[in-house]
């Protein structure tokens, strides 16, 4: 698959290559998300090391990244190196301006607790005051964080940037499903999420229920059981954040639904949920005209990747059957649903992409709103002009008609908190628009339709 939506990335990680002195990046993000694509696509016109850490206890990851040098540099006089001061000593005596790129150094972490403050050891003593360009990726987003960048990590200080990789963006799934419509891309991405492996798999589909059939009903595919391998690379008790996790997916989405599904105290559930806010599992939502965001009582858990919601809605309720083989029951129970359940909340997500990054239109940020009886799927907020964009989104088979614009702007008006603002509204539809509305969109000009 070719190289696509990590040219900043690529371009940062190429300053720091040139630029004068040592450089000390962090990359890191959760697995499948193109951490080696990215760091092959870096080193083509470069001669670098390149060292996958493992599992491994420490002298043998020692022994293995002894070898990488040896063959990297092609050394046949083999210099005694008995650990990794002298394995560092030894490179940056070989070599003027040594690239070294340590995959999943959290397996050294693990190996070794002490293995951070040994690492800031070597790079305060041999690497920093040399034109050393280190990269350390790791794929435990909670463990690569506390070992790298917290203030309590003793590498705290000492990097010159970092690279969290973010999934692809749904406005650039169309380089990779070229041939797709809008209604297809959409589909795809409210299962693949943007991950590049999973666009990977899914690419080789054009029929997005024989992609799904073939590779996440399969129970010999991996996909089969990703979210599981997922959780237990960052947490311990995989059954109790598996429980939050299926709640969230059928609907329970306040504390208070959360904590009676699960039949816990609400007290008890504050760790897990900031826990899978941490490794970005779910996310914490609050109205987007609430002014004290980190202490509203409005605030509700959403699923933020799109594969695992898919997989806790669909797959997680029906292994059973899938294990006995009657893998096209659970395929006609995802076809009945999939557009109603999964598909409609996604293209919410992406119509909230589409008003942030819209350069017709300038927004600070973009959220939605709600309260007890009405929401409002997105709104965005121009503070230095004074616009406040609502929309409405709708993936149906219908055209949308003009009731939800006169429906939208009821809702509109009981946002207080802008009331001197400008009002635009915004409404997505996959289906296009009736008659009436097209009209209404002429005669206004604060009404703005998207179809694309």
């Amino acid at each position: 698959m070719s190289f696509i939506d990590r040219e900043q990335e690529l371009k940062f990680l190429t300053s720091e290559y040139s630029r004068k002195g040592s450089s000390l990046v962090i990359l890191y993000g959760r697995r499948r998300n193109g951490k080696t694509t990215l760091i092959k696509e870096f080193m083509k016109d470069k001669k670098g090391l390149y060292f996958l850490s493992s599992e491994e206890d420490e002298m043998n990851n020692l022994e293995n990244f002894k070898n990488r040098i040896y063959e990297t540099y092609e050394i046949d006089v083999k210099p005694e190196i008995k650990s990794f001061d002298d394995a560092f000593k030894f490179l940056i005596k070989i070599d003027k301006k040594p690239l070294i790129i340590i995959d999943e150094f959290q397996y050294l972490t693990m190996s070794n607790q002490a293995f951070a403050s040994i690492f800031q050891r070597i790079w305060d003593l041999y690497l920093e005051k040399t034109n050393s360009k280190i990269i350390l990726c790791g794929s435990y987003i909670r463990m690569m964080e506390e070992q790298t960048l917290n203030y309590s990590s003793p590498l705290y200080g000492r990097r010159t940037g970092q690279i969290k990789l973010k999934q692809i963006r749904f406005q650039d799934y169309n380089k990779f499903y070229k041939s797709f419509d809008k209604k297809k891309l959409v589909e795809y991405y409210a299962v693949t999420g943007g991950v590049p492996k999973y666009i990977e798999l899914f690419n080789k589909e054009k029929d997005i229920f024989k992609a799904i059939e073939k590779n996440i009903l399969n129970k010999n595919s991996f996909l089969y059981e990703e979210p599981e391998f997922l959780l237990k690379n960052e947490v311990k008790d995989v059954g109790t954040y598996f429980s939050i996790i299926k709640v969230i997916a059928t609907g329970a989405s306040k504390l208070s639904e959360i904590a009676e599904k699960l039949n816990v105290k609400q007290t008890g559930l504050t760790n897990y949920l900031k826990t899978l806010i941490e490794i970005e599992i779910i996310r914490r939502e609050v109205p987007i005209t609430d002014t004290n965001p980190e202490k509203s009582k409005k605030s509700i858990y959403k699923i933020n990747d799109n594969f695992i919601r898919f997989w806790f809605r669909f797959i997680y309720p029906h292994r059973d059957q899938i294990e006995m083989g009657n893998t096209e029951y659970v395929l006609n129970i995802i076809k009945r649903n999939f557009i109603d359940n999964h598909v409609s909340y996604v293209y919410e997500d992406i119509c909230r992409e589409m008003m942030l990054t819209d350069k017709k239109i300038h927004v600070d940020k973009v959220g939605k709103w709600w309260d007890k009886n009405d929401e409002i799927d997105v709104v965005g907020i121009d503070n230095k002009h004074k616009v406040l964009y609502l929309g409405e989104c709708k993936y149906t088979k219908k055209k949308m008609n003009v009731s939800i614009l006169n429906e939208l702007k009821r809702k509109s008006e009981k946002i207080v908190e802008f009331k001197d603002y400008k009002k635009v509204y915004c409404l997505f539809s996959i289906n296009g628009f009736d008659t009436d509305l097209l009209k209404a969109e002429k005669n206004d000009k604060n009404v703005i339709l998207s179809s694309s």
